[in-house]
């Protein structure tokens, strides 16, 4: 009997259970615009362009770095995926768009249908949290480039708005009020210094307490899904005049919040108007880590920063946390030379255009 494809380490009968298995998570996440069924070879979105008069299509693609490592130590895969939604919608939410569909990609060493079904159940938790359908996707089995049990999980988010209503940023205005979303966790950025500091520097296992008095271990911790917020942000967009949207990734505040400002424009970040979450502290003291090292690497307790006029403050703030998110006001808008400085840290130069860590999905370097 001559070599087969199973032989070189692909399984397609695996492939093809792994299908069965998720096909009524991807279900559950349709929208009355999915046309058809999973199987084909192209997901169909039948788009109702009658509700805009000049829709603009927002797109984005993302990782979970290498939180999937964590993920993958204990053998815990159904939020991860959450994670991976989080990563991409709540970056064109950025541009005011509403989240239509998403498509997720992921390559395993070994294909395994049980650990396919956990991945693709937590991406069909965040799609249905976002409001998008999951409307297609691809499983790869790659024997020689990976190890069993070793995999990667990337995704592509497609929304639409309408072009009068693009936000761009170019409407702040000196005065501006920046109204902070918080994060209780690291959501997937940073997680190459996480690992260097918890188990590297200070020798913890994943077993072990999250910090000495904690109730959880490292592992929750480390493996706690990422708030979604793209749908608190779309109320605010209708509620009132959002001005600028930063998604706090790779590069923290300083890096993302500075991608915002013009050449004459600063802001000003109070640390003091919000709580950092002990995940922080802990890996602060644990690595001896610089305060502008830790907000230039990770979110620091604030997920996502909106700019609204200072009239439309108080209203924000009323949306935001009747959307279940206790949002505070956290700086402003200045004149200035497009710096953001944050209390208690040095002024840190705006990053435009260019590269960071896990940020956006034009031109960056991969949070690892």
């Amino acid at each position: 009997m001559g070599e087969t494809y199973e032989q070189a380490g692909v399984d397609i009968a695996a492939g093809e259970e792994a299908v069965e298995r998720i096909k009524e998570k991807v279900r559950s996440t349709f929208r009355p615009e999915v046309i058809g069924d999973i199987g084909g070879f192209g997901g169909l979105f039948g788009f109702d362009a009658k509700r805009f008069k000049q829709p603009v299509l927002v797109s984005s693609t993302d990782g979970v770095g290498t939180k999937a490592l964590i993920a993958q130590a204990t053998s815990r895969f159904t939020t991860i995926g959450i994670d991976l939604v989080a990563m991409c919608v709540d970056d064109i939410v950025c541009q005011g768009a509403e989240p239509l569909f998403f498509l997720d990609y992921i390559a395993v060493g070994k294909l395994d249908p049980y650990h396919i079904e956990q991945l693709v159940e937590g991406v069909a938790e965040g799609c249905r949290q976002a409001g998008c359908a999951l409307i297609g996707g691809e499983m790869a089995e790659h024997p020689g480039a990976m190890e069993p049990g070793e995999f990667d999980l990337v995704g592509f988010a497609v929304g639409v708005v309408e072009r009068e209503r693009v936000i761009t940023g170019s409407r702040l205005s000196p005065g501006d009020v920046l109204i902070g979303l918080p994060s209780q966790n690291l959501r997937s950025n940073g997680y190459s210094l996480v690992r260097r500091v918890f188990f590297q520097v200070a020798g913890r296992h994943l077993d072990d307490p999250a910090y000495p008095d904690a109730h959880h271990t490292l592992a929750d911790e480390l493996l706690r899904p990422s708030v979604i917020f793209a749908p608190a942000v779309r109320q605010l967009i209708d509620s009132v005049d959002v001005r600028a949207v930063a998604h706090i990734t790779g590069g923290g505040l300083p890096s993302n919040v500075g991608r915002l400002l013009s050449s004459h424009l600063s802001a000003e970040i109070d640390r003091s108007k919000w709580e950092v979450p002990r995940v922080f502290t802990e890996i602060q003291q644990l690595g001896d880590v610089s305060d502008d090292e830790m907000f230039k690497v990770f979110n620091m307790g604030i997920g996502m920063v909106v700019a609204v006029p200072e009239r439309d403050a108080f209203k924000a703030l009323d949306v935001l946390r009747a959307a279940g998110h206790l949002a505070a006001q956290i700086g402003r808008i200045t004149e200035g030379d497009g710096s953001v400085k944050i209390s208690g840290l040095a002024p840190m130069a705006a990053v435009r255009g260019g590269l960071e860590e896990g940020g956006d999905s034009q031109l960056r370097v991969a949070d690892d």
